[in-house]
């Protein structure tokens, strides 16, 4: 798959370029109707399938206090956009000078002449242009000038509720993974980077990899029966999140214990496969009443697992 970063700059787009635009965050099961929409106009015109995202988030370029949690590093949507059939991602970057591009600039400058876009498949919700002022009206009467198609995909609903990035964020923040995954059509992943932590959990017979996320969309504090990806390989986890009140007070950290496994991996990348919400934290009684609740918790694991590690 072919990566630009910087769409302003594409001076070879692809021939017949059938693109999607918009944020993409997580990549969910909405996003993945549109891709099908878009891989399949790509088919029948013997055509590239290609996706425009911003970056940064434009949420995050208005109000950085207000930025919404993402639920996906770059380098993860990537892979989720490859392995969505898509040939070719566009990035644009999200600044002062995109922000007040006019609906017909964003168009003319970036769809056409940059992407050479033979049609668009968009969500119904799509905006773009100065305020938002571009939608699914403005594109159908640029089309009819520009000789573009346009194509509006409808949006998926499961159990009454419309799938979008900002619902699938809620639930996990709440710590429902399960209904994330649902959402997702994949369970929840987080990617890091194992860091130097306080090697308190050596002390107490579990030591733990502490990870530095590459994305805000962190679950609720709690302990969570997890896969740990790590060098192409699959080991099962407790991942504890939150700030451990038995032993310390500070601010929250996501550990996870690796089960079966005793190599210093500090300074590896590590991806997180949330499971299932074990229970809440909380504070215990004595370090020795935690250490009894961990061994509870990773026995629990063990048996959720099936008492062995996921398949890598």
């Amino acid at each position: 798959m072919r990566v630009v970063e910087d769409v302003r700059r594409l001076e070879d787009a692809p021939p017949r370029v059938v693109l999607t635009a918009g944020s993409f965050d997580g990549v969910h099961l909405g996003h993945q109707r549109i891709l099908e929409q878009v891989r399949r106009h790509a088919r029948e015109r013997n055509g590239a399938a290609a996706v425009l995202t911003m970056r940064p988030h434009p949420r995050e370029f208005f109000s950085p206090s207000h930025a919404p949690n993402l639920l996906t590093s770059d380098a993860k949507k990537l892979a989720l956009l490859e392995e969505a059939g898509m040939d070719a991602v566009f990035f644009l970057p999200f600044n002062a000078e995109t922000a007040r591009m006019t609906p017909e600039e964003f168009v003319q400058q970036i769809l056409v002449e940059r992407c050479g876009i033979e049609h668009i498949v968009i969500g119904h919700d799509f905006r773009f242009g100065h305020q938002a002022e571009g939608d699914y009206h403005f594109l159908t009467q640029a089309a009819a000038r520009y000789g573009f198609e346009v194509t509006e995909a409808p949006p998926v609903l499961i159990d009454g509720e419309r799938i979008s990035s900002t619902l699938i964020r809620e639930r996990i923040l709440q710590g429902d993974l399960e209904k994330a995954a649902e959402l997702l059509g994949r369970r929840y992943t987080l990617q890091g980077e194992v860091v130097t932590g306080r090697s308190i959990g050596q002390t107490i017979g579990y030591p733990t990899a502490n990870i530095q996320p590459y994305h805000s969309a962190v679950p609720a504090q709690g302990v969570y029966a997890a896969e740990a990806h790590l060098n192409s390989r699959t080991h099962m986890a407790a991942v504890n999140i939150g700030v451990a009140p038995t032993i310390r007070h500070e601010e929250p950290a996501i550990e996870a214990f690796i089960l079966d496994f005793d190599r210093n991996i500090q300074g590896y990348e590590i991806e997180i496969v949330f499971h299932h919400r074990l229970r809440p934290e909380r504070k215990f009684p004595s370090r020795d009443a935690l250490v009894q609740q961990i061994g509870r918790d990773v026995e629990a694991i063990r048996a959720y697992f099936g008492g062995e590690a996921p398949q890598s």
